[in-house]
């Protein structure tokens, strides 16, 4: 039955849904999610998309036999195609089928949820001493350098301790490397994309995920709003967050 809302004459329906109702619900939502976000052909079955959506979902690619599997429980749970039901999936199931919905269809924001808001950024011209300085005072290990209002890449303490010991093993003095040497002269010998990359203000923690997964070298993702390089910095995630993200979907 139902009852009318107090404040409406919407009908509000209080009767409880079966399992196999929660199930197909979630499962016509992900087919629908994954063919819509990805612009898969509608009539393409659900495990091959899911298999196709395995390249640019982490969360896809995790759950990925849990999905197939799901497609083949959702055709022995109904008869035809006209969702007539002949069985009732286990309670675990419907939980796991509804949380990975949830992952897909409304993932957290990882602006909201996991990047670091209050961006502390050094400038290009800044000497080493004085970097390594900020760093250690700041406890952060990875500072975005701005030439101007350009990001031009990250400052990272141990690719400045690397560059330290070899500057001295060369024979170089530490005074000349901590006085002499820019910040942006070490990144022009080090730096390139692959050690950072910008995303805008909408990346969910899913996709920042997924783009460590795919770049090892990834020191930083820097959030800001357009995903643009000589943007304000809205927040900032490094490869310290991985686990932390991991949780984060674990428990949403």
């Amino acid at each position: 039955m139902g009852k009318k809302d107090k404040n409406s004459e919407q009908i509000i329906d209080t009767v409880p849904k079966s399992n196999a109702a929660r199930f197909l619900s979630a499962f016509n939502n992900i087919d629908y999610a994954l063919k819509t976000r990805y612009n898969f052909n509608r009539s393409m079955g659900f495990s091959e998309a899911v298999r196709k959506a395995v390249a640019f979902n982490y969360t896809v690619r995790k759950y990925e036999d849990d999905l197939i599997g799901y497609g083949r429980l959702r055709n022995a749970i109904v008869h035809d195609n006209n969702d007539f039901i002949i069985a009732e999936p286990h309670d675990d199931v419907v939980e796991k089928i509804e949380k990975i919905e949830k992952l897909l269809t409304t993932p957290p924001r990882a602006l909201e949820v996991v990047a670091r808001r209050d961006v502390l950024a050094v400038q290009s011209s800044m000497s080493m001493r004085e970097v390594i300085c900020t760093i250690a005072s700041s406890g952060y290990s990875n500072l975005p350098v701005f030439k101007g209002n350009e990001i031009i890449g990250v400052a990272n303490g141990q690719k400045i301790i690397d560059a330290f010991g070899k500057h001295l093993l060369s024979g170089g003095k530490a005074e000349s490397f901590l006085d002499s040497v820019k910040i942006e002269d070490m990144l022009s010998k080090i730096e390139h994309s692959d050690y950072y990359a910008f995303a805008n203000k909408d990346i969910t923690v899913e996709q920042a995920l997924d783009m460590f997964h795919k770049n090892s070298k990834m020191l930083a993702i820097l959030v800001t709003q357009n995903g643009g390089a000589r943007e304000k910095p809205l927040g900032i995630m490094t490869a310290a967050d991985v686990m932390k993200m991991n949780k984060i979907l674990e428990n949403y």
